[in-house]
């Protein structure tokens, strides 16, 4: 279980770019990411795996859905809100599986459809610090 891509974007409604690594601040989220607020959903997360089940999604680039998180090797929208993960030098915890996708999104608009009401998760930040590709996922008891 790991992050595949740290993904962010300066404007809501658009996919998220990669970046090298990125800074994840309590209540905020990642540091300069448009959709960082405080509240339930400060940072989101989507399995690169769940880009496979759709068929004109699997050849799109991560950061595509505007998660901040790709990850790989974890089915994230099975496991239960308050989980508590290690990544990086973060502490998160899971706050809301799915949402509800707004009109006038760039990504409806590029694929139609949306993973992120059924399988996209959120987390707030319980622990601030780094967040790079490679790093590890660690589900805390």
């Amino acid at each position: 279980m790991k992050i595949v891509s740290v993904n962010k974007s300066e404007k809501k409604g658009t996919v998220k770019l990669p970046i090298s690594k990125g800074f994840f601040k309590i209540d905020h989220g990642l540091v300069g990411d448009a959709h960082a607020a405080p509240g339930k959903r400060q940072v989101s997360l989507l399995a690169k795996e769940d880009y496979a089940i759709m068929e004109k999604t699997k050849d799109l680039p991560l950061g595509s859905f505007a998660e901040n998180l790709s990850t790989e090797g974890i089915v994230l929208h099975t496991l239960p809100i308050g989980t508590q993960m290690r990544i990086g030098t973060t502490l998160v915890e899971l706050s809301q599986i799915g949402k509800t996708c707004h009109q006038g999104c760039a990504i409806r608009d590029l694929v139609g459809n949306c993973v992120m009401p059924k399988r996209g998760v959120f987390v707030i930040i319980k622990e601030e610090g780094e967040i790079k590709a490679g790093d590890e996922i660690v589900l805390l008891e």
